[in-house]
């Protein structure tokens, strides 16, 4: 869905993002801003500020930030056009009515009839699970030991021993055999028409909006399968969404509990553990990590651990660092799954094992080492060859000796013996192995390799793929890098400083233009602050609009924004800093200029703009 420009700035420009926030966030002045707890990552101390004269949010601990529409997209997972509808309501605007393709519009209203559908079938199995004949599904979860409170605030239900006899309801309600084929709850077919879930024990699968999308059923008795999930619809991809998370996303815990199935995830959640998801009977995928991703940036991994979760957790170690989640994995010997262990030892305890989950580079270790006899000379020397490998797979030195060292305490192996024979295992393996290691992602070789010295060791630092001649070159990188930090770091506090105080703008009038901000993206910014300046309608939050499209841009803007600034312009120190920040910005871009003049000419102009730089004053009283 479309909208102009001008329809999403007036929505946005009439819905108070302080008044908007503080229905999710307990929210206390200071000074000109207001903070609170960040939404979206736990802490303890209030880090998330909210700015009601550029009408933006952001949090200086995570980095979150945006405008009340993203505000919104955030926290409720809504789409642009669901977040801009409810603050278009709440503001009394009528947004304009799109026209849709005709195929576009079959196809929304296809959907919403399916989750209508699913809405009406998830209330009558919740509806048969208290009937006389619902009691067998009723005694099962009681038996599970889930409350009543439980039972309803899942929608957990029952479908009973009829195979047709949800069918028989919908049809009731006027829905075509066509619609209902399509919502995968039935099989429909010239041999006749009965429901895909009878005799069973019936989860509702909702999506972050807590509209049912899908179901998983568990078979009462005997029966294969003993599982059944919902069939891939228009509504429902199970490698997309995972149980629990409409629930787990509003978790003030700042990690997420992934496990193997339903039982164990309302058992979390029913002892107090609120941020724990599954996969909907599959494996866990990429797909899975990337939702995530979107609420956490770590996870503790409680699979059953038997060989078949041990296996799973393998499988979700490398998909979940390589969408950088942090990733952990709990032990719950000797109990087979969450469900078990919190029957038998309370919440308390589970607790605790999730304060002791084991790094999940250690654990991989740990399983590795049940495939060597260790008592043998032969097996244990190939052990630890196969630790050095994995331990090659971090390519940066700092955090490899971390892990050095972790391993060498964790499996009683000497330190330095353990380093060498790292070492001399990355001499003897060379590029290809460790490019075929980076395919799979491990990595970059080339990073990797630069950093370790080779065996035995010279002063000068001279690594195995990187010709003695050649050191100059790497050590002139830091120095380039430095300085264009250094000069990106300039840009992003003048647009700050500029966006905080818009008087600034007539004291670099005449110095400064959009054009001296180099960076493309910062000098698209700049061209948009300093357009609204002269039009006397600068508006941080309306700017971030335009790039509400592209995740990465957006919160690099917002960050531009809200830039470190220790004080106000007041004390002389900080005119000083102001004024020093000015002159940066403006010689790096006289510099690059200088680089690519066009002639002689020009170049002298340059060099005398470089050479009045030296005794320009910026006077801000």
């Amino acid at each position: 869905m479309f909208y102009p420009d001008d329809v999403v700035e007036e929505v946005r420009s009439r819905s108070d993002i302080v008044d908007i926030v503080s229905g999710y966030v307990k929210l206390q002045k200071k000074g000109s801003s207001y903070f609170g707890l960040c939404p979206f990552h736990h802490e303890k101390s209030p880090s998330f500020s909210v700015s009601p004269n550029k009408q933006m949010y952001y949090c200086f601990g995570c980095g979150a930030g945006g405008n009340v529409i993203t505000f919104l997209m955030e926290y409720e997972n809504y789409t642009f056009p669901e977040a801009l509808k409810v603050l278009a309501d709440r503001a009394g605007i009528e947004l304009p009515k799109q026209e849709m393709s005709k195929e576009a519009k079959a196809q929304a209203d296809l959907k919403m009839t399916l989750l209508e559908i699913n809405k009406l079938a998830a209330n009558y199995f919740h509806y048969q699970l208290r009937q006389p004949h619902g009691r067998i599904g009723y005694e099962y979860l009681t038996k599970r030991a889930l409350s009543d409170d439980t039972i309803r605030h899942f929608g957990l239900g029952y479908s009973n021993k009829t195979s047709d006899d949800l069918y028989r309801y919908l049809k009731g309600k006027g829905y075509s055999d066509n619609i209902l084929k399509e919502s995968g709850l039935f099989t429909i077919s010239e041999r006749g028409t009965w429901d895909k879930f009878w005799n069973r024990v019936m989860f509702p699968i909702m999506d972050t909006n807590n509209r049912v999308i899908g179901f998983g059923g568990r078979v009462m008795g005997e029966g294969e399968p003993k599982y059944l999930n919902s069939p891939e619809t228009k509504l429902f991809d199970k490698s997309r969404n995972l149980y629990g998370l409409n629930f787990a996303k509003s978790s003030r815990e700042k990690y997420f509990l992934i496990c193997e199935g339903y039982m164990d995830v309302i058992a979390m959640h029913q002892a107090g553990f609120t941020n724990a998801v599954a996969s909907l009977g599959t494996a866990f995928t990429t797909q899975h990590a990337s939702l995530l991703k979107r609420y956490t940036s770590q996870v503790v991994l409680t699979y059953d651990s038997d060989d078949a979760g041990v296996k799973a957790a393998l499988r979700a170690i490398p998909i979940l660092k390589e969408v950088g989640i942090s990733c952990k994995v709990l032990n719950m010997k000797p109990y087979k799954d969450p469900d078990e262990f919190i029957k038998n030892l309370g919440a308390d305890a589970f607790r605790k094992r999730i304060q002791e989950a084991k790094n999940s580079f250690l654990f991989e270790i740990d399983v590795l080492k049940r495939g060597y006899d260790l008592e043998d000379p032969e097996q244990k020397t190939n052990f630890y060859t196969e630790v050095a490998k994995k331990l090659l797979e971090f390519p940066d030195a700092l955090e490899r000796d971390n892990y050095i060292q972790a391993v060498s305490r964790e499996q009683f192996i000497n330190y330095q013996d353990l380093k060498q024979l790292v070492n001399r295992t990355a001499a003897r393996l060379g590029p290809a192995w460790a490019e075929s290691r980076q395919s799979a992602g491990y990595g970059s070789y080339a990073d990797s390799a630069r950093q370790i010295p080779l065996p035995g060791g010279t002063e000068s630092g001279v690594t195995r793929n990187e010709p003695a001649g050649g050191g100059g070159t790497h050590r002139a990188g830091p120095k380039k890098r430095e300085k264009e930090d250094g000069a990106k770091q300039s840009q992003r506090l003048l647009l700050t400083w500029l966006i905080e105080d818009p008087r600034l703008f007539d004291k670099i009038r005449g110095i400064i233009t959009p054009d001296d901000f180099k960076e493309e993206l910062y000098h698209t910014v700049a061209q948009m602050v300093f357009e609204g300046h002269e039009a006397g309608s600068l508006s941080p939050a309306g700017i971030l609009n335009h790039f509400i499209n592209d995740e990465a841009q957006y919160k690099e803007v917002a960050a531009l924004f809200n830039a470190s600034l220790k004080d106000s312009l007041g004390s002389e120190e900080q005119k000083k800093a102001f004024s020093e920040t000015v002159i940066k910005v403006r010689k790096n871009s006289l510099d690059e200029a200088s680089r690519t003049a066009a002639d002689i000419g020009q170049l002298q102009e340059i060099i005398k703009a470089q050479s009045a730089l030296k005794t320009l004053h910026i006077s801000l009283d």
